[in-house]
């Protein structure tokens, strides 16, 4: 995992068309800007979870098989 530190006004770029801008910082909340192609799918990771579980209840209500989504939550250790 990269681990960067950043201050209000500050970016973080991901490959050639992701932009991360630290909005603002309160506390303990920090509020990020996201600049990206709509193509991209950016999700909160507790919604991006809950997308998922539902997913694979309707897959196994209708018998269908999903494949195993590539994406890891959170790095292995």
């Amino acid at each position: 995992m990269l681990i960067l530190s950043r201050r209000v006004n500050e970016k973080i770029v991901i490959g050639d068309d992701i932009v991360v801008s630290v909005v603002e910082v309160r506390g303990d909340q920090v509020k990020l800007g996201i600049d990206a192609p709509r193509t991209v799918k950016v999700f909160r990771e507790e919604v991006f979870i809950a997308i998922q579980e539902e997913n694979k209840k309707a897959a196994a209500a209708s018998g269908m098989q999903l494949p195993l989504m590539d994406i890891p939550l959170r790095p292995k250790e």
